[in-house]
């Protein structure tokens, strides 16, 4: 089984790096053989939040988010980088859980490919 770690590190709009890094992490956990991991940091943690609103036909990383849960890939947090920004637990996405810079650390090593956005 082939393991590829994602690392998101922009805003949730305003750029376009973390939305098409989950379209890839999407796209790959929909191959057989294949698991997925993402991990939130830096102004990409606000990608978790939930209740996003969005303008109609605009896409919503939130959704997105759970579609790549939905697809067994685990997404992590940064709980250092949602101090920062203020958000707490009870405000993150479905799927989305507090991390930490050791699960992070964890991951890197259990992947066989580590794709930054």
């Amino acid at each position: 089984m082939a393991k590829t770690l994602f690392i998101l590190n922009d805003p949730p709009y305003g750029t376009e790096r973390s939305y098409n890094g989950l379209r890839l992490a999407g796209a790959l956990a929909k191959r057989e053989g294949e698991e997925v991991k993402v991990f939130l940091m830096g102004d990409a943690a606000s990608c978790a939040k939930s209740n996003q609103k969005v303008p109609p036909g605009y896409y919503n990383l939130q959704v997105m988010i759970g579609s790549v849960v939905r697809r067994g890939a685990d997404v992590g947090v940064c709980g250092t980088c949602m101090d920062a920004r203020g958000l707490a637990e009870t405000e993150m996405a479905d799927g989305t859980r507090r991390s930490t810079l050791e699960q992070l650390t964890d991951w890197t090593v259990w992947a066989d490919k580590v794709v930054v956005f």
